[in-house]
């Protein structure tokens, strides 16, 4: 785990700087009324850094070397599941449209790595599904993808 929290540590470090330098670099961080447009982003990414920093010199001074960043057996199996999931969710999205492949996910996810009976992982992905339709093309007026049924 060491490692892994080395390699994110020195990745995030490196994400923030640029973060902040960006902001910086495109905008203004004063403006003739008070803070311009660069303020918060160079703030968030200053406490990203800082955050960043604290978990790798943590990950760094640490002398055990922790426990392995992937897990075996059972937790592998899920993370494969979830992945797998997410994949085909992306790819489907273009083919069955946004709400029935966000349906067919849930089923997936609330089905197998949770262990849910069929009418619940049925039930939550319908309701979900529905409500993400919902809020999105009828309240807020976001073209979601639609899939040969309309939806």
């Amino acid at each position: 785990m060491r490692a892994a929290d080395r390699i994110v540590g020195a990745a995030l470090l490196a994400i923030a700087v640029a973060f902040a330098v960006f902001a910086l670099r495109q905008h203004a961080y004063w403006g003739e009324s008070g803070p311009g447009p660069a303020f918060v982003p160079f703030w968030i990414g200053v406490v990203m850094a800082l955050l960043a920093t604290l978990l790798l010199v943590g990950a760094v001074r640490a002398r055990d070397p922790g426990e392995p960043w992937l897990p075996r057996g059972e937790g592998l199996q899920r993370i494969a599941i979830v992945l797998g999931a997410t994949t085909a969710y992306v790819a489907l999205i273009g083919v069955l449209g946004m709400t029935l492949a966000t349906a067919l996910f849930l089923v997936v996810l609330v089905r197998w790595p949770d262990r849910k009976p069929w009418p619940v992982a049925i039930a939550v992905a319908i309701v979900v599904a529905a409500l993400n339709h919902v809020v999105f093309t009828r309240w807020l007026h976001v073209p979601l993808p639609e899939g040969p049924f309309g939806f």
